[in-house]
């Protein structure tokens, strides 16, 4: 009882990753009985519920963003906060309508930060027609925030609801797009790391390129690789859907100077979150649409194969490596960078 009563929240408890999970499902689940709305809740840890409200399906979702620095090559935690929750609706199948923005101010923070974020966020919004429907202001005193807190909530509506445990033994599995850029781009902006080629975050919102693919109907699982990337993405969808992946590394996007910093620094480009990639699970007989869908737009144009759902090992993912060995591509204790997003 003692060893229960010291233990503290780490950065590892919001990292994505095991301990994330554990602090979860140990201590903050259990608080909440309440039955699901619809036919996902709160209880399937997808990206959002999904409310059955004829004649469709109402997708609803929330995020906090924490985000250090404020600014970072590529966006800012505006940009960032709108994308990640348009995102978490979008992988569900549901195209965004409205959101809402609150925001939790340090005393003496700038305005011309503030107008600069806000500009950002409302600029996403105005891309993909969406409505800034409430929101909130709080100001704390100086010092007790580090600057800024920005909490988004988005609503979609879905004609067909796509969760992350739908993969089938024999689903191919695609990611939209590189890995590790946003992450990345985070570590070296927050620790002004000395570049050759800078890295910029891959922050963007992924519904007009993932619209397309979604008419095929032949998508049967989606997720944002997030925090831990693209490792926890693929062992989350193994876990809830019961079926084996077998990835072949070669074939898994990652830029040079993503893989090249990675390597120096000594982490994997696959556990670094991404904020404006997808994993999918695709019908065999579908794949082809998907990917002619997914090449019409620039943000999905390099979308690839990377392998495919099986029945052998349930729950867990294989890495076939770039050398001709075999392990298993385990799910991240947390994000290797704290505060992405």
């Amino acid at each position: 009882m003692k060893r229960l009563l010291e233990e503290k929240i780490t950065a590892l408890h919001g990292a994505g990753g095991l301990v994330m999970e554990k602090l979860l499902l140990e201590h903050i689940l259990p608080k909440f009985k309440l039955r699901a709305a619809g036919p996902i809740g709160l209880d399937q840890l997808d990206d959002g519920a999904v409310l059955d409200l004829p004649p469709g399906k109402i997708v609803f979702t929330t995020d906090s963003h924490v985000v250090k620095p404020l600014f970072f090559p590529g966006g800012d935690i505006g940009k960032l906060a709108v994308t990640g929750t348009v995102n978490d609706l979008v992988v569900m199948g549901a195209r965004p309508v409205a959101l809402s923005l609150a925001l939790v101010i340090e005393e003496g923070f700038s305005f011309a930060d503030l107008e600069r974020i806000l500009e950002s966020a409302a600029l996403v919004l105005a891309e993909l027609g969406v409505a800034l429907v409430t929101g909130d202001t709080k100001v704390m005193g100086k010092g007790e925030l580090d600057g800024l807190v920005v909490n988004t909530t988005g609503i979609g509506v879905a004609e067909r609801v796509i969760p992350d445990s739908g993969v089938r033994p024999g689903d191919l599995l695609l990611v939209t797009g590189p890995v590790g850029e946003h992450g990345l781009a985070i570590l070296a902006a927050r620790h002004e790391l000395p570049v050759e080629t800078p890295v910029e975050s891959d922050v963007a919102p992924l519904w007009p390129a993932l619209a397309p693919a979604l008419e095929t109907g032949g998508i049967t699982a989606m997720k944002d690789p997030t925090r831990g990337g693209l490792a926890a993405a693929l062992n989350e969808m193994a876990k809830k859907s019961g079926v084996g992946m077998e990835v072949d590394e070669a074939k898994i996007p990652v830029r040079p100077e993503v893989r090249g910093l990675c390597e120096l620094l000594g982490i994997s480009p696959y556990e670094l979150a991404c904020e404006g990639r997808a994993v999918l699970a695709v019908a065999p007989a579908k794949a082809e649409e998907v990917l002619r869908a997914l090449e019409c737009h620039p943000l999905t144009r390099h979308a690839r194969v990377i392998g495919q759902a099986v029945e052998s090992y349930p729950g867990r993912v294989v890495l076939r490596t770039a050398v001709g060995g075999r392990r298993f591509l385990e799910m991240p204790l947390g994000d290797p960078v704290p505060r992405i997003c």
